[in-house]
Protein backbone atom coordinates (compact mmCIF):
# COMPACT_ATOMS: atom_id res chain seq x y z
CA UNK A 1 0.00 0.00 0.00
CA UNK A 2 0.95 3.74 -0.30
CA UNK A 3 1.46 5.95 3.07
CA UNK A 4 1.21 9.06 3.89
CA UNK A 5 3.80 11.49 3.18
CA UNK A 6 6.13 12.02 5.82
CA UNK A 7 9.20 14.09 6.61
CA UNK A 8 10.43 11.57 9.54
CA UNK A 9 11.63 8.13 7.86
CA UNK A 10 9.40 5.61 6.49
CA UNK A 11 11.24 1.80 5.98
CA UNK A 12 8.64 -0.94 3.90
CA UNK A 13 9.36 -4.45 4.76
CA UNK A 14 11.60 -3.75 7.56
CA UNK A 15 12.63 -6.66 10.04
CA UNK A 16 12.65 -6.68 13.65
CA UNK A 17 15.07 -8.59 14.80
CA UNK A 18 17.63 -6.34 14.87
CA UNK A 19 15.24 -3.90 16.96
CA UNK A 20 14.58 -6.19 19.61
CA UNK A 21 16.80 -7.02 22.89
CA UNK A 22 16.77 -10.92 21.94
CA UNK A 23 17.33 -10.64 17.91
CA UNK A 24 14.37 -12.86 17.13
CA UNK A 25 11.25 -11.60 14.59
CA UNK A 26 10.18 -11.32 11.13
CA UNK A 27 9.79 -8.05 9.22
CA UNK A 28 6.93 -5.52 10.01
CA UNK A 29 4.61 -4.03 6.83
CA UNK A 30 6.52 -0.81 7.54
CA UNK A 31 8.60 0.65 10.42
CA UNK A 32 7.58 4.72 10.88
CA UNK A 33 10.04 6.82 12.83
CA UNK A 34 8.60 10.34 12.88
CA UNK A 35 10.77 13.41 12.88
CA UNK A 36 8.98 15.58 15.46
CA UNK A 37 5.57 15.23 17.05
CA UNK A 38 3.54 17.02 14.91
CA UNK A 39 4.99 14.75 11.94
CA UNK A 40 3.72 12.08 13.70
CA UNK A 41 0.30 13.72 14.83
CA UNK A 42 0.19 14.17 10.49
CA UNK A 43 1.18 11.14 9.85
CA UNK A 44 -1.49 9.07 11.75
CA UNK A 45 -4.29 11.61 10.76
CA UNK A 46 -3.61 10.66 7.22
CA UNK A 47 -2.92 6.54 7.95
CA UNK A 48 -6.31 4.54 7.07
CA UNK A 49 -7.75 3.51 10.04
CA UNK A 50 -8.08 -0.03 9.08
CA UNK A 51 -4.16 0.16 9.03
CA UNK A 52 -3.05 -1.25 12.25
CA UNK A 53 0.03 0.79 14.38
CA UNK A 54 2.02 -0.68 16.67
CA UNK A 55 4.18 1.56 19.40
CA UNK A 56 7.66 0.11 19.83
CA UNK A 57 10.29 1.27 22.31
CA UNK A 58 14.22 -0.29 22.66
CA UNK A 59 12.38 -3.91 21.95
CA UNK A 60 13.87 -4.95 25.55
CA UNK A 61 10.47 -6.68 26.52
CA UNK A 62 9.14 -7.97 23.21
CA UNK A 63 9.33 -11.29 21.28
CA UNK A 64 8.48 -10.33 17.32
CA UNK A 65 7.70 -13.80 15.97
CA UNK A 66 8.88 -15.28 13.07
CA UNK A 67 6.34 -14.42 10.12
CA UNK A 68 6.41 -10.91 11.57
CA UNK A 69 3.98 -8.33 12.26
CA UNK A 70 1.22 -6.76 10.25
CA UNK A 71 1.27 -3.41 11.10
CA UNK A 72 3.23 -0.08 10.79
CA UNK A 73 5.77 -0.16 13.55
CA UNK A 74 6.32 3.53 15.56
CA UNK A 75 9.88 4.05 16.72
CA UNK A 76 10.39 6.95 18.45
CA UNK A 77 13.93 8.47 18.49
CA UNK A 78 16.14 11.71 19.47
CA UNK A 79 12.63 14.08 18.83
CA UNK A 80 11.25 12.35 21.54
CA UNK A 81 14.43 11.81 24.30
CA UNK A 82 14.40 14.59 26.07
CA UNK A 83 14.79 14.97 29.39
CA UNK A 84 14.06 18.56 31.52
CA UNK A 85 14.36 18.85 35.55
CA UNK A 86 11.75 21.76 36.87
CA UNK A 87 11.68 21.67 40.97
CA UNK A 88 10.97 18.23 41.96
CA UNK A 89 9.48 17.13 38.57
CA UNK A 90 10.62 15.35 35.65
CA UNK A 91 9.50 15.18 31.85
CA UNK A 92 10.75 13.03 29.85
CA UNK A 93 10.58 11.55 26.07
CA UNK A 94 8.81 8.59 25.98
CA UNK A 95 12.41 7.57 23.95
CA UNK A 96 14.25 8.43 26.68
CA UNK A 97 15.98 5.46 28.40
CA UNK A 98 15.03 4.80 32.22
CA UNK A 99 18.27 4.32 33.54
CA UNK A 100 18.85 7.96 31.38
CA UNK A 101 15.96 9.80 33.26
CA UNK A 102 16.57 8.09 37.13
CA UNK A 103 20.47 9.38 36.69
CA UNK A 104 19.74 12.73 35.67
CA UNK A 105 17.00 13.09 38.38
CA UNK A 106 19.75 11.51 40.45
CA UNK A 107 21.74 14.32 40.13
CA UNK A 108 19.55 17.39 40.53
CA UNK A 109 18.38 15.80 43.78
CA UNK A 110 15.06 13.57 42.49
CA UNK A 111 14.26 10.16 43.64
CA UNK A 112 13.61 8.31 41.00
CA UNK A 113 16.44 5.62 41.61
CA UNK A 114 13.61 2.94 41.00
CA UNK A 115 13.72 3.43 37.17
CA UNK A 116 17.76 2.68 37.20
CA UNK A 117 17.75 -0.95 36.46
CA UNK A 118 14.87 -1.54 34.36
CA UNK A 119 15.54 -1.90 30.65
CA UNK A 120 14.43 0.06 28.21
CA UNK A 121 12.50 3.38 27.85
CA UNK A 122 10.18 5.77 29.20
CA UNK A 123 7.11 4.91 27.10
CA UNK A 124 7.40 1.17 27.56
CA UNK A 125 7.62 1.97 31.66
CA UNK A 126 4.14 3.62 31.32
CA UNK A 127 2.53 1.03 29.25
CA UNK A 128 3.86 -1.35 31.80
CA UNK A 129 4.01 -0.09 34.71
CA UNK A 130 7.37 -0.94 35.32
CA UNK A 131 8.57 -1.22 38.38
CA UNK A 132 10.93 -2.80 41.00
CA UNK A 133 11.92 -2.10 44.98
CA UNK A 134 8.76 -1.83 45.67
CA UNK A 135 7.98 1.54 43.74
CA UNK A 136 6.11 1.36 40.70
CA UNK A 137 5.68 4.08 37.45
CA UNK A 138 2.44 4.52 39.16
CA UNK A 139 3.46 5.83 42.25
CA UNK A 140 5.49 9.14 40.53
CA UNK A 141 3.43 9.76 37.33
CA UNK A 142 2.27 13.33 37.38
CA UNK A 143 0.52 13.16 33.70
CA UNK A 144 1.69 11.53 30.62
CA UNK A 145 1.04 12.72 26.95
CA UNK A 146 0.17 10.53 23.85
CA UNK A 147 -1.17 10.61 20.35
CA UNK A 148 -4.07 9.03 19.38
CA UNK A 149 -4.58 6.72 16.16
CA UNK A 150 -6.37 9.36 14.96
CA UNK A 151 -3.55 12.34 15.54
CA UNK A 152 -4.48 13.92 18.42
CA UNK A 153 -2.43 15.24 21.32
CA UNK A 154 -4.11 14.35 24.66
CA UNK A 155 -2.67 14.32 28.55
CA UNK A 156 -3.86 11.40 30.72
CA UNK A 157 -3.37 10.83 34.51
CA UNK A 158 -2.59 8.48 36.10
CA UNK A 159 -6.13 7.49 36.75
CA UNK A 160 -7.01 7.65 33.49
CA UNK A 161 -4.36 4.62 32.71
CA UNK A 162 -5.70 2.50 35.59
CA UNK A 163 -2.38 1.15 36.45
CA UNK A 164 -2.08 -2.44 38.20
CA UNK A 165 0.96 -4.50 38.29
CA UNK A 166 2.73 -4.78 34.84
CA UNK A 167 -0.63 -2.82 33.58
CA UNK A 168 -2.42 -0.07 32.09
CA UNK A 169 -5.46 0.73 30.03
CA UNK A 170 -3.97 2.52 27.15
CA UNK A 171 -5.74 2.36 24.00
CA UNK A 172 -4.48 0.34 21.26
CA UNK A 173 -2.66 2.14 18.85
CA UNK A 174 -1.62 5.01 20.79
CA UNK A 175 1.43 6.44 20.97
CA UNK A 176 3.11 7.86 24.36
CA UNK A 177 5.51 10.20 23.53
CA UNK A 178 5.81 12.86 27.20
CA UNK A 179 5.54 12.06 30.89
CA UNK A 180 5.96 13.85 33.88
CA UNK A 181 6.84 12.39 37.13
CA UNK A 182 7.41 13.49 40.88
CA UNK A 183 10.18 12.47 42.92
CA UNK A 184 10.92 13.06 46.56
CA UNK A 185 14.53 15.06 47.31
CA UNK A 186 17.01 13.36 47.97
CA UNK A 187 21.09 14.29 48.24
CA UNK A 188 22.91 13.67 44.77
CA UNK A 189 25.64 11.64 45.62
CA UNK A 190 23.67 9.57 48.32
CA UNK A 191 21.04 8.92 45.48
CA UNK A 192 24.24 7.78 42.71
CA UNK A 193 25.19 5.63 45.64
CA UNK A 194 22.44 3.80 45.51
CA UNK A 195 21.51 3.09 42.13
CA UNK A 196 25.39 1.39 42.21
CA UNK A 197 24.35 -0.54 44.35
CA UNK A 198 21.20 -1.46 42.66
CA UNK A 199 23.31 -2.29 39.54
CA UNK A 200 25.66 -4.14 41.50
CA UNK A 201 23.28 -6.16 42.68
CA UNK A 202 21.25 -7.28 39.70
CA UNK A 203 24.91 -7.83 37.92
CA UNK A 204 25.11 -10.14 40.91
CA UNK A 205 22.16 -12.03 40.27
CA UNK A 206 20.95 -11.51 36.32
CA UNK A 207 22.18 -12.85 33.33
CA UNK A 208 22.66 -8.91 32.14
CA UNK A 209 25.43 -9.74 29.53
CA UNK A 210 23.35 -12.71 28.07
CA UNK A 211 20.72 -11.62 25.14
CA UNK A 212 17.58 -11.71 27.37
CA UNK A 213 14.49 -9.72 27.60
CA UNK A 214 14.27 -9.07 31.01
CA UNK A 215 12.32 -10.99 33.49
CA UNK A 216 10.15 -13.43 31.36
CA UNK A 217 6.97 -14.28 33.61
CA UNK A 218 4.77 -11.53 36.09
CA UNK A 219 5.74 -13.04 39.83
CA UNK A 220 2.29 -14.66 40.97
CA UNK A 221 2.38 -12.69 43.96
CA UNK A 222 1.50 -9.60 41.91
CA UNK A 223 4.40 -7.77 42.86
CA UNK A 224 7.93 -6.73 41.83
CA UNK A 225 10.79 -7.58 44.01
CA UNK A 226 10.96 -5.14 46.84
CA UNK A 227 14.75 -5.30 47.44
CA UNK A 228 14.53 -5.70 51.38
CA UNK A 229 15.49 -8.34 53.51
CA UNK A 230 12.62 -9.60 54.56
CA UNK A 231 11.27 -10.38 50.97
CA UNK A 232 9.71 -13.67 50.45
CA UNK A 233 10.64 -15.71 47.27
CA UNK A 234 8.21 -17.73 47.59
CA UNK A 235 5.50 -17.23 44.87
CA UNK A 236 8.64 -15.30 42.86
CA UNK A 237 8.50 -16.42 39.22
CA UNK A 238 12.44 -17.91 39.58
CA UNK A 239 11.01 -19.69 42.13
CA UNK A 240 8.38 -21.64 41.10
CA UNK A 241 10.48 -22.18 38.09
CA UNK A 242 13.40 -23.46 39.97
CA UNK A 243 10.80 -25.73 41.61
CA UNK A 244 9.44 -27.19 38.41
CA UNK A 245 12.71 -28.27 37.53
CA UNK A 246 12.72 -25.47 34.81
CA UNK A 247 16.21 -23.89 35.18
CA UNK A 248 18.57 -23.99 32.66
CA UNK A 249 15.90 -25.70 30.06
CA UNK A 250 16.48 -25.56 26.89
CA UNK A 251 15.19 -25.65 23.32
CA UNK A 252 16.42 -25.00 20.56
CA UNK A 253 18.81 -21.94 20.75
CA UNK A 254 17.03 -20.44 23.96
CA UNK A 255 17.05 -21.27 27.37
CA UNK A 256 16.02 -20.71 30.53
CA UNK A 257 19.27 -18.78 32.31
CA UNK A 258 21.03 -21.14 34.50
CA UNK A 259 21.86 -17.77 36.69
CA UNK A 260 18.33 -16.57 36.80
CA UNK A 261 15.15 -19.07 35.95
CA UNK A 262 13.00 -16.26 34.81
CA UNK A 263 15.17 -14.86 32.02
CA UNK A 264 14.73 -16.16 28.96
CA UNK A 265 18.07 -16.59 26.62
CA UNK A 266 18.86 -16.01 22.92
CA UNK A 267 22.26 -18.33 23.32
CA UNK A 268 22.70 -17.12 19.40
CA UNK A 269 20.59 -19.22 17.48
CA UNK A 270 17.42 -18.96 18.73
CA UNK A 271 13.93 -18.33 16.96
CA UNK A 272 11.07 -16.80 17.83
CA UNK A 273 9.26 -20.08 17.61
CA UNK A 274 12.18 -21.40 19.83
CA UNK A 275 11.44 -18.87 22.57
CA UNK A 276 7.86 -18.91 22.95
CA UNK A 277 7.84 -22.59 22.95
CA UNK A 278 10.10 -22.89 25.58
CA UNK A 279 8.13 -20.18 27.43
CA UNK A 280 5.14 -22.06 27.44
CA UNK A 281 6.59 -25.02 27.91
CA UNK A 282 7.97 -23.54 31.35
CA UNK A 283 3.92 -22.19 31.75
CA UNK A 284 3.13 -26.05 31.44
CA UNK A 285 5.49 -27.85 34.05
CA UNK A 286 4.69 -24.94 36.86
CA UNK A 287 1.31 -25.45 36.39
CA UNK A 288 1.94 -29.27 36.79
CA UNK A 289 4.07 -29.12 39.86
CA UNK A 290 2.33 -25.94 41.50
CA UNK A 291 -1.13 -25.88 40.32
CA UNK A 292 0.40 -21.71 39.34
CA UNK A 293 -0.40 -20.36 36.13
CA UNK A 294 2.32 -17.76 34.89
CA UNK A 295 1.54 -15.10 33.04
CA UNK A 296 3.97 -13.42 30.18
CA UNK A 297 5.61 -10.24 31.03
CA UNK A 298 7.52 -9.86 28.06
CA UNK A 299 4.94 -8.65 25.03
CA UNK A 300 4.44 -11.47 21.92
CA UNK A 301 3.35 -9.69 19.09
CA UNK A 302 2.86 -11.03 14.97
CA UNK A 303 2.76 -14.18 12.94
CA UNK A 304 4.21 -17.34 13.26
CA UNK A 305 6.80 -18.36 10.44
CA UNK A 306 4.66 -20.24 7.67
CA UNK A 307 4.15 -24.07 8.61
CA UNK A 308 4.38 -22.94 12.71
CA UNK A 309 1.53 -22.36 14.66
Amino acid sequence: MSYPQTRGRLTPDRPLSELTWLRVGGPADALYQPADLADLQAFLAALPAQVKVFPMGVGSNLIVRDGGLRAVVIRLGRGFNAIHVEGSRVTAGAAALDAHVARKAGAAGIDLTFLRTIPGSIGGALRMNAGCYGSYVADHLVEARAVTREGELVTLTPAELAFGYRHSTLPDGWVLTEAVFEGAPGDPAALEARMADQLAKRDATQPTKDCTAGSTFRNPAGFSSTGRADDSHELKAWKVIEDAGMRGAAQGGAQMSPKHANFLVNTGEATAYDLESLGEEVRKRVFQHSGIQLEWEIMRVGEPALGRS
